[in-house]
């Protein structure tokens, strides 16, 4: 896998990650809405550790600096 995020993404998707586990824990969301968010907070912590999206791969995105 080649790196595909830039630290400012993966700090995006981390805090993103966090407010959907708050609203979570606040019953703030709940039911099938609350199952979905926290699947996708799930995607985004992990995404972030590892530093590829594969759906950026997809769409042919890359916010990683390239180094010459």
């Amino acid at each position: 896998m080649k790196v595909n995020m830039s630290g400012l993404d993966k700090g995006i998707r981390i805090v993103m990650a966090i407010t959907i586990a708050i609203l979570y824990w606040q019953n703030i969301i709940h039911g099938t809405l609350a199952y979905v968010l926290l699947a996708l907070a799930i995607i985004f912590v992990l995404t972030s550790l590892v530093s590829f999206c594969p759906l950026y791969t997809l769409f042919g995105i890359n916010t990683c600096k390239v180094k010459k």
